[in-house]
């Protein structure tokens, strides 16, 4: 059994729920998360290029291996729309055994297709 330092969220904002998805698929293939959740809107307020801007958003969060969210956070980067995407590890602290561990099984089986 895994202990739960050994699982992390990774918080993804998008420009819509179409992006979100397509990042969802692409990691979801790759075994990089064993499963991402699209909230699909947001209204983001954030300092951009000397302005305060204003943007409905999507949030789309895995649930992976924290040995995985480096390659998932890298993957996310090449494939996102944005300059600078908004991606953040979370560590999960704590949990349901049996959760924790059905993603560890669902992030091990096809890691070889990064």
């Amino acid at each position: 059994m895994s202990d739960a330092g050994d699982y992390c969220l990774v918080y993804v904002t998008t420009s819509d729920a179409a992006e979100a998805r397509k990042l969802a698929h692409s990691a979801l293939d790759r075994r990089l998360a064993a499963c991402a959740n699209i909230l699909p809107e947001m209204e983001s307020l954030y300092w951009w290029n000397g302005a305060i801007e204003t943007a409905y958003e999507c949030v789309l969060l895995f649930k992976t291996r924290r040995s995985l969210a480096h390659s998932l956070m890298e993957k996310i980067k090449v494939e996102h729309s944005y300059e600078c995407p908004a991606i953040l590890e979370v560590p999960i602290e704590g949990g349901n055994p049996d959760f924790l561990q059905w993603i560890g099984d669902e992030t091990v089986a096809r890691v070889d297709h990064q």
